[in-house]
């Protein structure tokens, strides 16, 4: 049975350093722009506010997690953060 170490990742045979090749990376756009499903969420106040301060993303109580941009008054609410939130209040 052959001992096998992480110090022999990338050796050749003969012991000599193998070069690996790295995986060339490409950068995946964000497809969700905040408006791609065109309902407005339910999102706290303070979470709203920090997101538009910091530009960070914001979870919706249904899940949806996005940085806001647009004005959410000009959308129809979601039905899953209307049914969790009715939920919630009782």
């Amino acid at each position: 049975m052959d001992v096998f170490d992480d110090a022999d990742v990338g050796r050749k045979p003969d012991g000599s350093a193998a070069v690996l090749d790295k995986p060339e990376e490409k950068a995946v756009p964000l497809k969700d722009d905040g408006g791609a499903d065109r309902y407005s969420h339910y999102v706290s106040r303070d979470k709203m506010l920090q997101s538009r301060l910091t530009g960070r993303p914001v979870v919706a109580l249904c899940g949806k997690v996005w940085v806001p941009k647009h004005n959410p008054k000009d959308y129809p609410l979601c039905p899953e953060c209307r049914r969790i939130y009715e939920q919630m209040k009782g």
